[in-house]
């Protein structure tokens, strides 16, 4: 992200969208690091939970990313911040 180059000035409303979504994000994120650690506890508890468990451990990481995606976008928006081009 590029900062802004003036002072950025965020209503209320703004402010509170953004808290809003940061804690969505936050919630996200704990869910799908919850779900990582109960697949992990499950498997060296039994591993032959492992086949069952794997594709429940791998799918977060892209929810995880996801989730940043969006709150990155809304906070984009509302900071008038621009994407960094890769060159």
């Amino acid at each position: 992200m590029v900062a802004p180059t003036q002072a950025v000035t965020l209503e209320p409303q703004q402010i509170s969208t953004l808290l809003t979504e940061f804690a969505s994000t936050r919630h996200d994120i704990n869910n799908a690091l919850s779900l990582i650690s109960a697949a992990a506890e499950l498997i060296r508890m039994n591993p032959d939970t492992l086949p069952r468990m794997l594709p429940t451990m791998n799918d977060q990481p892209a929810k995880i990313g996801v989730s940043m995606q969006k709150f990155m976008s809304i906070l984009e928006a509302n900071l008038g911040a621009a994407r960094a081009r890769v060159s």
